[in-house]
C-alpha cells in the first residue's frame, strides 16, 4: 500500500555514541524522503561525532572511530540535513523516544531551530507493539516476509520501517492512510518535550514531570519560585526542554 501524504514525509534513523539524549552524539544518519507524488530518495552520512565512540556502542552498529574521525562534524551537516526534512512529517522506529529527541539536541546544538509543532511525528515502533510487541528484525520479517540482515545500519534500519509501515496499513484496514491519523496513534502521549521532563495533565496544562515539582503546572512553579526557571537552563537538561520551557514563561509574559 502506498502511503496517503498530504506532505512529504522523511523516515530516518540514526547511530549514536550512545543512548544519552542530552550528551550523545550521532554518527550516522539516514533518512528515506517520500513525496506525496511518489518520488523516493535516500541520503545516508557519516557523521564526525567530535567524542569518542564507546567499544560497547561500536560493538552494535559496527563504526568506529577511524571510520569517522574524517568525515564532517553534524554543525558542519546540520543545515544541509535540516533543508532536506524541514517541510516533511518524521518517522522512524522508536523516534518518538530516541532518535528525534537526539536530533533536536544535536539541531539546537549547531545553532538550528528545530521545532515539531506544525508538523507529525509517526512512531512505526508504537504502531507495531500496539498491534504485536515485536522488535524491528520481527516486524520486517512478519510484516514484509524479509531478513533484515544488516540491522543496525542506519540506511538498512531506514528503509526496513519505511517497509514495514507500508506493510502495517497493507495488514490493519482499520488504520487510516493518514499521517495525522498515524502520528495521533503511534505517539504513547502528547508530548510538551521530548525527554518526558514536561507532561499535560488531565486540563491540558503543562506540569513537571520530577523533581520536587512533580504534577505541579509550570505556569504557578515559575511564577511563585522563578528562580527554579534559572537552575534548570543552567542544569544538565536536554536543549529542546530548555527550549520549549523558554516558551512557556514568555508565553506567560505576553499574556
Amino acid at each position: 500500500m502506498q502511503l496517503n501524504l498530504r506532505r512529504p514525509i522523511c523516515f530516518f534513523d540514526l547511530e549514536t555514541t550512545g543512548v544519552n539524549i542530552s550528551k550523545d552524539r550521532i554518527v550516522e544518519i539516514a533518512i528515506h524522503k517520500v513525496l506525496p507524488d511518489g518520488t523516493e530518495k535516500t541520503y545516508t552520512y557519516r557523521v564526525n561525532p567530535t567524542v569518542p565512540i564507546p567499544a560497547a556502542t561500536t560493538a552494535v552498529h559496527g563504526i568506529t572511530d577511524d571510520m569517522v574521525k574524517d568525515e564532517p562534524t553534524f554543525k558542519e551537516l546540520a543545515h544541509e540535513i535540516h533543508n532536506i526534512i524541514k517541510d516533511s512529517d518524521l518517522a522512524g522506529f522508536n523516534s518518538n523516544r530516541f532518535d528525534i529527541p537526539l536530533l533536536a539536541e544535536e539541531m539546537l546544538r549547531a545553532g538550528v531551530d528545530f521545532d515539531m509543532g506544525n508538523r507529525n511525528a509517526i512512531d512505526v515502533q508504537n504502531i507495531f507493539h500496539k498491534m504485536e510487541q515485536r522488535t524491528l528484525v520481527a516486524a520486517y520479517k512478519f510484516y514484509c516476509d524479509k531478513d533484515l540482515t544488516d540491522a543496525h545500519s542506519a540506511e538498512a534500519d531506514t528503509i526496513a520501517t519505511y517497509e514495514v509501515l507500508k506493510g502495517q496499513l497493507d495488514r490493519y484496514p482499520d488504520l487510516d492512510n493518514d499521517m495525522n491519523s498515524l502520528a495521533e496513534f503511534s505517539t504513547r502521549r502528547k508530548p510538551v518535550d521530548f525527554a518526558g521532563m514536561l507532561a499535560f495533565n488531565d486540563q491540558g496544562e503543562e506540569c513537571f514531570n520530577f523533581g520536587k515539582h512533580k504534577g505541579k503546572s509550570v505556569v504557578d512553579v515559575l511564577e511563585k519560585e522563578p528562580g527554579y526557571y534559572s537552575w534548570i537552563q543552567n542544569a544538565d537538561f536536554p536543549l529542546y526542554t530548555k527550549k520549549v520551557l523558554t516558551a512557556i514563561k514568555l508565553r506567560g509574559f505576553n499574556k
